[in-house]
């Protein structure tokens, strides 16, 4: 008895030590998953970061032209096209010129550009799993459609996020030497704007730039990734030897993906921007022109900056600076989308956007 008793006792002692190993090895893959998991999440947003800053950078003197053409007076036009705005730009403000504002740009993009690749691989796979149980295929793949619903998503996040920084970037990015008031900087622009206009003063503008961003970020990743799904499964021409895209063909998928979403929503962006210009104080020269028809804009919101905007200048003025614009978007976005996937490629992350 007392033999079979020990044994028991050891039965015992041995099940407990067992269960609390597998109870610590259980912790221990609950603790490094999750830290997988946080590094998973950085290196996605450096990634992001990366893109967005790298790609900006690159057609910072386009990105600001395309503004003063959006808000320039059209009875005392200086910015008369691509070429000649540039060229004006250099010859009155230099070097320098050409890249105001793009300090605060990056400072906006970086994490909206983090935030917004993200938050579609989230959107995708929340969207991708509620498709299959919907469907009941475990097989089932995002649409055209639910990417795009994914992209939307992800936009409106990603510049909700970063709204003020966008609205005082456009304010520095259209002073010149002559404005009669000058911001020194991103947070001097900020905290003046508080100070002047008051907190709703950050976030004029947010409305179109909402309805804005769901053709324009909704068509990027929407055209990106199908015409990539596309290209894989067909192999027109020729063109794709197996399930790797070059770079370069992944340059046009995203090149392709900028020109439909930018040329969608681009009149949402010139009422955006003209937005942002109401209540700036002592900048009618900045924003109509030196001299002429020097009242401030005034708009009571959307629809009526809509209106005044045709009725003043006619509907083509919905399309001023369409032309920078594309020649920027273009490669901005083709940049954007590679960028991401090598960087994360090279961080070891899975490049997948969607599945």
């Amino acid at each position: 008895m007392a033999s079979e008793d020990v044994k028991t006792s050891e039965s015992a002692v041995s099940t407990i030590v067992n269960l609390a190993e597998e109870a610590k090895l259980a912790r221990e893959g609950v603790v490094k998953a999750r830290s997988q998991a946080v590094l998973s999440i950085c290196k996605s947003l450096v990634a992001g970061g990366v893109a967005g800053g790298l790609s900006r950078t690159a057609v910072a003197p386009l990105e600001r032209l395309k503004i003063l053409l959006q808000v320039q007076n059209p009875h005392n036009i200086k910015y008369n096209g691509t070429i000649q705005g540039l060229k004006y730009i250099w010859r009155t403000e230099g070097f320098r010129g050409l890249f105001k504002g793009n300090g605060t740009n990056c400072a906006r993009i970086v994490p909206n550009s983090a935030v917004k690749f993200f938050s579609y691989e989230q959107a995708s796979k929340g969207i991708l799993y509620m498709y299959q149980q919907q469907t009941g295929n475990e097989d089932a793949q995002l649409t055209p459609l639910l990417r795009l619903g994914a992209g939307a998503c992800a936009g409106i996040i990603a510049m909700s996020a970063t709204y003020p920084m966008d609205m005082v970037r456009g304010r520095l990015t259209v002073q010149t030497e002559n404005s009669p008031y000058r911001y020194r900087g991103m947070f001097h622009a900020l905290s003046t704007v508080l100070r002047e206009e008051g907190p709703r003063a950050l976030y004029k503008g947010w409305l179109p730039s909402v309805i804005g961003v769901i053709p324009y970020v909704g068509l990027n990743f929407a055209v990106y990734e199908s015409l990539k799904d596309w290209l894989v499964k067909a192999k027109p021409f020729g063109l794709i030897e197996d399930s790797e895209l070059s770079v370069t063909t992944r340059l046009a998928c995203g090149a392709a993906a900028g020109t439909v979403g930018q040329t969608i929503a681009y009149p949402l962006d010139v009422i955006r921007r003209r937005m942002q210009m109401v209540g700036w104080n002592n900048a009618a020269s900045v924003i109509t022109g030196d001299g002429r028809s020097a009242a401030p804009l005034e708009y009571t919101g959307m629809i009526d900056a809509f209106r005044k905007t045709v009725r003043h200048e006619g509907f083509g003025a919905l399309y001023k600076g369409l032309v920078p614009n594309s020649v920027k978007v273009v490669p901005s976005i083709a940049i954007a989308f590679v960028t991401y996937e090598v960087v994360k490629d090279i961080l070891g992350v899975e490049i997948r956007i969607s599945d």
